[in-house]
């Protein structure tokens, strides 16, 4: 397994990785990132940001088994927002969500002070590595929040 950061070809794959995980927390739903209009186009969309990179976990074959962005979180340019970090059930639990999220976070640290996520509480796995990597839980999203579905907010200073 190696992360690297995601190309044009990978669009498709993690698109439908995510897609299957928010359906199967039947979280296909308007206000999540089910319906980002990115969500087909990450390799374009990460590129294009400041400060922002989107990676891809994969297995000896190069296939996609995951990923995680990080991108600027509104107009605040202290804040970044970590974003869309999923696995394929087939790799889930063999430590590749740690292992982005500290690519994510290291990247992360070199551009901003905060890092700043939106999730769900039935999520319980994702909050739990949260918790783990040392972001606070948040009584309400921050100010420019997009995702209006989300009832779980963390920030972590960098």
């Amino acid at each position: 397994m190696r992360i690297r950061p995601i190309e044009e070809k990978d669009n498709k794959t993690i698109e439908q990785i995510i897609k299957r995980s928010l359906e199967s927390f039947e979280l296909d739903i308007p206000g999540t990132a089910y319906y980002d209009p990115q969500l087909g186009s990450l390799a374009q969309f990460y590129r294009e940001q400041p400060n922002a990179k989107y990676w891809v976990v994969v297995d000896e074959e190069d296939e996609v088994l995951g990923g995680v962005g990080i991108a600027p979180f509104g107009q605040k340019t202290e804040i970044c927002e970590l974003q869309k970090l999923y696995i394929t059930p087939d790799a889930q639990g063999l430590g590749l969500s740690k292992k982005l999220m500290q690519a994510a976070l290291d990247f992360a640290r070199e551009h901003y002070t905060y890092c700043y996520l939106e999730t769900m509480k039935k999520l319980e796995v994702a909050n739990l590595l949260y918790a783990k990597f040392g972001f606070r839980q948040l009584e309400k999203p921050l100010d420019g929040s997009e995702h209006g579905t989300m009832d779980a907010w963390y920030i972590k200073e960098l």
